[in-house]
Formats: structure tokens, C-alpha cells, sequence
């Protein structure tokens, strides 16, 4: 347990999330200081709020926590930490960073590209990859599941899903990585600043085609034949792409490498999925919430007003820590451990909660468990053979890699 002073706890200091001490912290401010404020840090000044009750009553009331890029966005990461240039993230316009009713009317155009019926138009193809890339793996030798895997396989939905011209699919997460990248924000600026001026003129010449093209169900042209987004200018649609990149990266991702890193600590609950293979899509949502493979969302303040016995005022920031609430023990009994057949996995709030919601949550959870089907079909065990290589950021809880061996259970 940590014998740091509460007053000075700064719970997003980015070494947490790379060495795996983030957790014995907001245990610490669980029991202690749920609502907790940091009064100085290199994001300057802000709440944590790391109980599972706290986190949705703000989720629920969107207007008085907002989520406005003008009043900051959706990280702690912010201006003030980029050195007082608005980081390329934070001057996007994008709906995520919206509040109702504006959020609202641009949600809802990409939200037909996540119904059950296009679940059940994509879940054959996501099979099929899951399966051929299993099947392609080295045997009998140490490789990286995060690059082999968990990358490959995100990368190739994400082309999918915008139409995106298949031989430049590598291209999708290095710029996401890019986009969240705390390094590269704060240290390497000119480079990344290149990264996302590329991306940016790869999706206008895809907006282009697509205009002059019928329309079509990928998601860029949904949003260009919508009423709602048609008319986006530029600033707003590329951080829309940047978004739907991010989005349809980081969770998906991290926790197909978040599932490996459970297993290995826990090969008991494993052996429960191999050995009833129904568990599968229980196991998927188990790992995200286990995971928590976006660490927090932060809210600002609309209004003067008291929560709980403290003061909040207009203009603060408020980290709503998922990562803590999702391993809450007032409703995940162990919340720090894998179990496999947790009978509230479902209940976690790493795809948020409200209005915010991850409009990709039914995506996520259909990767995931597709890829623990195929695994177990194969009967196959993944034995960690190496260190876990974490991102220093507190925003998206990042595995950089898992060097593993692959082997058959039995």
C-alpha cells in the first residue's frame, strides 16, 4: 500500500499505468478519498472520482458535466499539458466531444453501423479472419501477441468499416497511436503533427470519392450522405475520423492483449472457458472490464454546485476513472481479479454509461469473443514469455506488447 500523503496523490501520473501501480493507488482512494481532488499536476488541477456510484450519477447529467471540446474534451490531457498549444486531439471537433443536443443528432448517424443485424452481417467475416490469423501463427517459438494479434486483427475491422483501401490498412494504428500518444503530444509535436496531416489528406480523398459515389454502409458514407454531417467542415470531420480510429482501435485491441495478460495470472479461468466454451462471451466482457482498456473520460464542470460534500466549481476538471470503477467492490466482488464466469461482467462501465455510451460497444464484445472461441477451439493455451510493455498514459490503458509462446492445453 502506498504511503504517499492523500493530499498529494496525483492518481494520472503517467508511470502508474506503465508500471501497474495505478491499481494499489485507487484502491487506496476507493477506501479513502473516493472523490478526490489533485491540487497540482502537469494537467494541471483536477477531481478523481473512482467509485462505480459516483462515476455514473455524473455520467447521467451531461449538462452539468460536460464534454464539450470548448471547455476541454474528454481527457486530462489537455492544453495545459501540451505546453499551452492546443494539442491536434483537443482542437478536433468531434461528437464524442459533444454535449446534447448536438451530440445527439451526430451520434446517431454512425450508430446504424452497430445495430445486431450489422453484427450479424459482419460476425461470419470477423470469424474467418479471427481464424486464418490463429491458424498463421508461429509455433513453438516466442512471438508478440500485441503485434501478431491484437493489432492485426483491429486493423483489419477498422478497414472494413470505413471502406478503407486495404493495401494502406498498416497505416490506421500508427496513427492512432499517434493521436493518443502522451509522448508524442508532449515531446515529438512536428512529428506528429506530419502523422495526422497525412491522415488527413488520406480520408479528404476518401470523402471526395464518396460524395461523388452512391450511398454506401460503410461509416464515411454514412456521415457524408447524412443531414447531420454532411455539411462537417474540415476541422470537424477529421476528428470525427480520428474518433472512429481510436475508438474502433484501443478497446478492441487492448483487450485482445488485456485477455492474455488475464489468462497468465489466472490460468485457472482459462481452464473454465476451455472446458465450456459457452463462457466465451462472458469472458470477452470479463476482460473488458478487467482491463479497462480506456482508463479514464474527464467532465469539466458547467455550473457552481456541491457533490457529495464537496465543491465543485465551474470550470473543473472531473477524471472520471474507469479503471478504478471497474474493480470497485461494492459491485465486483474481487474486483481485481479475472473470473471468467462473473455473473455482473457485463455491468462495466468501460464502454462509459449515458448519452456517451461507446456507440461500438457491440463490435468490441464481438471481436472479443469471437477470439476466445476460435482460441478454444483450437484448444489453445498462450504462455506469457516475457514482460508486459505498458504506455505511459493515463487516458488509453495501452499494451505495448506481450511476447508469448503459443501451445495446446492438455
Amino acid at each position: 500500500m502506498t504511503t504517499e500523503a492523500l493530499s498529494t496523490i496525483h492518481p494520472a501520473r503517467p508511470d502508474r499505468f506503465a508500471d501497474g501501480s495505478v491499481h494499489e493507488v485507487m484502491r487506496r482512494l476507493r477506501n479513502e478519498a473516493p472523490i478526490h481532488h489533485t491540487k497540482d499536476s502537469e494537467f494541471g488541477s483536477y477531481w478523481s472520482l473512482t467509485k462505480y456510484k459516483d462515476i455514473v450519477e455524473v455520467e447521467a447529467l451531461p449538462l452539468l458535466y460536460s464534454s464539450e471540446m470548448e471547455r476541454g474534451g474528454i481527457s486530462l490531457i489537455d492544453s495545459e499539458f501540451a505546453g499551452g498549444e492546443q494539442a491536434e486531439q483537443n482542437r478536433m471537433e468531434m461528437f464524442i466531444a459533444m454535449d446534447p443536443p448536438r451530440h445527439t443528432e451526430k451520434r446517431r448517424v454512425v450508430a446504424p453501423a452497430f445495430t445486431p443485424s450489422e453484427m450479424t452481417r459482419l460476425a461470419g467475416s470477423i470469424r474467418e479472419r479471427t481464424a486464418a490469423r490463429l491458424d498463421s501463427l508461429p509455433k513453438n517459438e516466442v512471438f508478440d501477441w500485441v503485434s501478431l494479434v491484437s493489432v492485426d486483427l483491429t486493423t483489419d475491422m477498422l478497414a472494413i468499416l470505413f471502406d478503407f483501401p486495404w493495401e494502406d490498412r498498416h497505416k490506421l494504428p500508427i496513427w492512432s497511436d499517434a493521436i493518443t500518444s502522451l509522448d508524442m503530444i508532449k515531446n515529438k509535436p512536428q512529428e506528429r503533427q506530419m502523422m495526422m496531416f497525412e491522415m488527413a489528406m488520406k480520408f479528404f480523398a476518401l470523402w471526395q470519392e464518396r460524395t461523388a459515389a452512391e450511398p454506401a454502409p460503410d461509416l464515411l458514407s454514412m456521415m457524408i450522405h447524412s443531414n447531420a454531417m454532411s455539411k462537417m467542415d474540415q476541422v470537424e470531420f477529421i476528428g470525427n475520423m480520428a474518433l472512429l480510429i481510436v475508438g474502433g482501435n484501443d478497446t478492441t485491441r487492448n483487450s485482445m492483449s488485456g485477455l492474455v495478460d488475464a489468462i497468465n495470472r489466472w490460468p485457472e479461468e482459462w481452464d473454465k472457458v476451455l472446458a465450456n466454451p459457452g463462457l466465451a462471451g462472458n469472458a470477452g466482457s470479463e476482460v473488458i472490464r478487467w482491463h479497462s482498456p480506456v482508463a479514464h473520460m474527464r467532465r469539466t464542470v458547467t455550473e457552481d454546485h456541491e457533490f457529495r460534500g464537496h465543491a465543485f466549481k465551474e470550470g473543473d476538471k472531473v477524471g472520471l476513472w474507469y479503471i478504478s470503477g471497474n474493480q470497485d467492490e461494492d459491485y465486483f466482488d474481487q474486483g481485481d481479479r479475472f473470473i471468467a464466469d462473473r455473473d455482473n461482467a457485463r455491468r462495466h462501465l468501460s464502454f462509459g454509461y449515458g448519452v456517451h455510451r461507446c456507440v461500438g460497444a457491440r463490435l468490441a464484445e464481438l471481436q472479443i469473443a469471437t477470439l476466445i472461441e476460435e482460441m478454444v477451439a483450437r484448444n489453445m493455451r498462450v504462455e506469457q514469455a516475457g514482460d508486459v510493455v505498458r504506455e505511459h498514459n493515463p487516458f488509453v490503458n495501452q499494451i505495448l506488447q506481450i511476447p508469448v509462446r503459443v501451445t495446446k492445453a492438455g
